[in-house]
């Protein structure tokens, strides 16, 4: 399998220059290759003019390349400053000096404005903060070529704003910037110019200016994208499915109390840090010291775990899907039957052949073209997020409580997921929809609860929703609409 086939382009020094295509595309392999994780097979790289070749990202970092990867990888049981100086410990007497180590370590969050306490342990930092570390480790560095790989796929709209804050910065530094995203607004926003990728190959290169949201996607999937209009908002809702009430952990969130009907996507919104994927753990039986009362059915259950709420019929596509959603050295049929494999068991072995009938048809329903036996690792992101639910329409689960389903996800295949998610509440399953992407949130939602500070401060219908009223109620400026 070819990931790039004779890719050829020019990026201009001290630009932000976009690389855009599909899932699989050839994205992430180009900056792997600058950045000295790959090795190219054929082909040259020029910086400032002079050929290059990196057999390793310490000789690509030497060399002034660094990148953020939009797939985090840290030391989870080491602290921020100890990942921040894994590349040079400051050391005495083969001793390492704790104090000069946190001194380097808010040296380099302080240059993203990072407000991250170096002593505190990776595990225990959200999926944002992480992906403000990573960015801290690359651009601290020095580096005069970034490749920034999805960045914001996991960070909130001020998290988000502080990262192009920053990559203004760098580039009245003179900071030549490569930036892979799926967020048009952002693409069109910070970069200069887009280069164009589809199924490893180039397609365009062109000024920013010259071209369109509608090109760009028809550049990207060789198709035009129709708008997706929600047809559940147009059905009645129906009976109470999810009830919770005071639901509470301390440190996170107080005193939530909301309802999830059949047939209705209920949209989670509030900065990052609000309690939302704090929120749907609860929910899920993954927080032991949450209290409260949920409701299934009208009937008071008791979640202790993830196998209760399964037994309940819920189901749960998590913030970070390679380290919560997926085993990623299995086959994607194995991946899509873990909550059900027994199932397809007797006398201790699996029926493979009704496990991968169920499989097919679940990925069929998801528009997920893959193999029933390729490993998870080998998919694009989007494809994976695909595996995840197909996971839970394997399980016949009712209730889909969805964090960031499409973070990291393309157009076109954000597309049929939305699509997907209003299909399943058409068919009468109750979602709870957790975004970053307010678009998103308005474009799905029957009606938004939204979060601030751990606490619910208001609820929206579907007609009183946007961008602005959703924003002021994140943020506090508004608190006129009550929960």
């Amino acid at each position: 399998m070819v990931a790039l086939s004779d890719v050829s382009f020019d990026v201009a020094a001290g630009s932000c220059h976009a690389i855009c295509g599909e899932n699989g595309a050839g994205k992430s392999t180009l900056g792997k290759i600058l950045a000295g994780l790959h090795q190219a097979d054929g082909g040259r790289v020029e910086l400032d003019g002079r050929v290059v070749s990196f057999s390793s990202p310490r000789e690509a970092l030497a060399a002034g390349v660094a990148m953020v990867h939009q797939e985090l990888a840290f030391c989870d049981n080491l602290t921020v400053g100890d990942n921040l100086c894994l590349r040079s410990f400051p050391q005495r007497w083969g001793m390492i000096r704790s104090a000069q180590l946190r001194i380097r370590a808010q040296a380099l969050l302080a240059a993203t404005g990072a407000d991250i306490d170096p002593d505190r342990p990776m595990r225990s930092l959200s999926v944002a903060e992480q992906q403000v570390v990573q960015i801290a480790a690359a651009v601290g560095e020095g580096a005069r070529v970034v490749v920034f790989d999805e960045p914001t796929s996991s960070l909130g709209e001020k998290e988000a704003e502080r990262l192009y804050g920053l990559m203004a910065a760098l580039r009245q530094r003179g900071v030549t910037q490569l930036f892979v995203s799926h967020r048009m607004p952002e693409i069109f926003a910070l970069c200069d110019t887009i280069t164009v990728l589809r199924d490893g190959q180039h397609v365009v290169t062109q000024p920013t200016a010259e071209m369109s949201e509608t090109s760009l996607v028809r550049y990207m999937i060789g198709r035009e994208l129709g708008t997706h209009v929600a047809r559940h908002a147009d059905v009645a809702r129906g009976a109470e499915w999810l009830r919770v009430e005071q639901l509470s952990s301390r440190g996170h969130f107080q005193d939530i109390s909301f309802s999830v009907h059949a047939g209705e996507v209920v949209g989670l919104a509030g900065l990052v840090g609000a309690g939302r994927s704090e929120i749907a753990r609860a929910i899920f039986g993954l927080d032991p010291t949450a209290t409260g009362t949920i409701s299934v059915r009208g009937q008071p259950v008791t979640i202790r775990d993830p196998r209760d709420a399964m037994r309940y019929g819920i189901g749960l596509v998590p913030e970070d899907r390679k380290r919560q959603g997926l085993v990623l050295g299995m086959r994607t049929r194995e991946n899509a039957t873990l909550p059900t494999v027994s199932r397809f068991a007797r006398g201790g072995w699996i029926n493979q052949r009704a496990e991968t009938t169920a499989v097919r048809e679940s990925f069929a329903r998801v528009a997920l073209r893959a193999s029933a036996e390729v490993t998870v690792s080998s998919l694009s992101g989007g494809n994976q997020q695909k595996v995840v639910l197909s996971k839970w329409l394997t399980a016949a689960s009712d209730l889909l409580i969805l964090d960031e389903p499409t973070r990291g996800v393309d157009v076109g295949a954000k597309a049929e997921l939305h699509a997907w998610i209003d299909q399943r509440a058409t068919e009468g399953a109750a979602v709870l929809l957790i975004s970053s992407e307010l678009p998103e949130l308005l474009t799905l939602s029957s009606r938004i609860l939204v979060l601030r500070e751990g606490r619910l401060r208001g609820e929206l219908s579907r007609s009183e929703a946007s961008q602005d009223t959703l924003l002021r109620l994140m943020t506090g400026l508004d608190t006129s609409p009550s929960a």
